[in-house]
């Protein structure tokens, strides 16, 4: 991926689990990803999400690309950023919306992503920032901005 702008990122904007992992663990698109994110003030960022990084984290310890001390330090990383950002709860009305979600027939998400958009979607999220191909679209299909946009 060449770049990513968020000059067309309507805010507020959610951040995924695929997009709090870049900020946290050098991928293709990490740099270009927190450089966008840099000027934003109104970011989203749930719990689920730094579940979802801390399982990352995880695994990549069990396959040897980190040792365990650095996906603590890197841990610990995330949970400042989740704190200094505006969060979302899974509530149960949450839980329900996801639900629906995942009983349509034209939305093929599984469980963690109908979460993360019901999340976005209940928090009034104008932006999705997500790297996930079935949630990009689950997202558009909910009148979400989708970024970066060719993901």
């Amino acid at each position: 991926m060449s770049a990513i702008k968020a000059e067309r990122w309507a805010e507020p904007v959610y951040l995924d689990a695929s997009a709090l992992v870049k900020l946290f663990v050098p991928e293709e698109e990490s740099d270009a990803l927190n450089q966008a994110l840099a000027g934003l003030t109104d970011v989203i960022v749930s719990d689920l999400a730094l579940t979802e990084v801390a399982s990352a984290l995880g695994r990549r310890t069990r396959e040897q690309r980190l040792t365990r001390k650095e996906a603590q330090l890197l841990y610990r990383e995330a949970a400042k950023l989740h704190a200094a950002y505006q969060q979302a709860e899974l509530t149960p009305p949450v839980h329900r919306r996801a639900e629906r979600l995942l009983l349509s027939p034209t939305i093929p998400l599984r469980a963690l992503d109908a979460l993360h958009l019901a999340t976005a979607l209940a928090a009034e999220a104008a932006t999705v920032v997500t790297f996930d191909p079935r949630l990009r679209e689950a997202a558009t299909s909910q009148g979400l901005f989708v970024a970066p946009p060719s993901a």
